[in-house]
């Protein structure tokens, strides 16, 4: 029978996100693609350092253990612009490191995300922006890993995850009331007088409503052991507040899904929370917030909506593209583009 990817979470992981390839990307660059393949053969057992996503990824596959391990929870597969002969190095290092990941995908020079859906994803992390700009487009649940400096203690067995909300878990459409009319008052009457009424889900909020069943895994385990202590703790972060918070809080409980902690920060920055929270990944539509927060956290771009219009990102509702499986009990690159970047 064929290995079925329901009743688990598939995250999509470029091996520019999971690993640091700036050196090799550097040698590509400046030798081409012949010399590369000899770069990488040479150096195939060499193990590649982690990248700015790793530690999510460690931790996520590490969740397995909640279920039988003929039946894994989670399914991390690497999708990579590599093809299979220099994509050698990326799976020795994957072995190297440990990880439970057996799967992946090369497509050499093209554009893996065409293979989000086929592949029944949540989530697809890359370091190449103008991959996750055209996944996006799609209406694919896809997010720029962007550069950081975050070190985490890598005997904390805890995994920490942070959404923002609007762009992120909803869609823009209060984003862009508040874009177009530039008056804060108008907005905050709009979101009061909407504020039983949910906003359509955002291009993440199926990833979050997955997460949500591996909690209810981990609190039906502490149910038949109270020693165990849940891993998994979710936060959203947001930069609305009073009277607008109400809007969200009923979105999420009409998606039925559900966050630990919740932050409604009304223009304070959101870096002074995430220093303290530290999470393992944060998911926000605008890099003015990700970038202060660079050297404490994983940020994760998530170029959807009004925010990032104006910088050429096509606006694409999530229901274009067909729904991602949930957990139960495009754009030509350039011939330079081999190396995920």
């Amino acid at each position: 029978m064929p290995y079925e990817l329901e009743n688990r979470l598939v995250v999509g992981v470029a091996s520019s996100a999971l690993f640091d390839l700036e050196e090799s990307d550097a040698f590509f660059r400046k030798h081409g693609e012949e010399a590369y393949r000899k770069y990488q053969d040479e150096r195939i057992d060499n193990r590649l350092h982690p990248g700015v996503a790793f530690p999510f990824i460690q931790r996520l596959l590490s969740l397995n253990d909640l279920r039988d391990v003929s039946n894994p929870l989670v399914e991390v597969i690497v999708l990579s612009k590599n093809d299979a002969s220099t994509g050698l190095r990326v799976l020795r290092s994957v072995k190297g490191h440990n990880l439970a990941i057996s799967r992946a995908i090369f497509t050499q020079g093209r554009a893996p995300y065409e293979y989000i859906q086929a592949l029944s994803m949540s989530l697809f992390l890359s370091g190449n922006r103008a991959d996750v700009d055209s996944a996006i487009k799609l209406g694919y649940p896809a997010g720029h890993v962007m550069p950081s400096t975050a070190v985490y203690d890598p005997g904390d067995p805890s995994l920490r995850i942070a959404f923002d909300f609007d762009g992120v878990l909803g869609d823009d459409e209060s984003e862009r009331v508040f874009k177009e009319s530039g008056n804060l008052k108008e907005y905050l009457a709009y979101e009061t007088t909407h504020q039983d009424r949910a906003l359509i889900p955002g291009p993440l909020k199926n990833l979050l409503q997955d997460l949500n069943l591996i909690q209810k895994l981990e609190a039906d385990r502490h149910q038949r052991d109270e020693t165990y202590v849940s891993r998994l703790r979710i936060s959203l972060v947001t930069a609305r507040s009073a009277p607008a918070h109400e809007r969200a809080i009923r979105s999420l409980a009409a998606w039925n899904v559900t966050v630990n902690d919740a932050f409604f920060l009304g223009g304070i920055a959101k870096s002074k929370v995430l220093e303290v929270m530290r999470p393992h990944i944060f998911f926000d539509d605008q890099t003015t917030h990700l970038e202060p927060a660079s050297s404490h956290v994983a940020g994760v771009h998530i170029p959807y909506g009004i925010a990032n219009h104006a910088k050429g990102v096509p606006v694409t509702a999530p229901e274009d593209a067909a729904p991602t499986t949930q957990l139960v009990d495009g754009q030509e690159p350039t011939k330079d583009a081999v190396i995920e970047r």
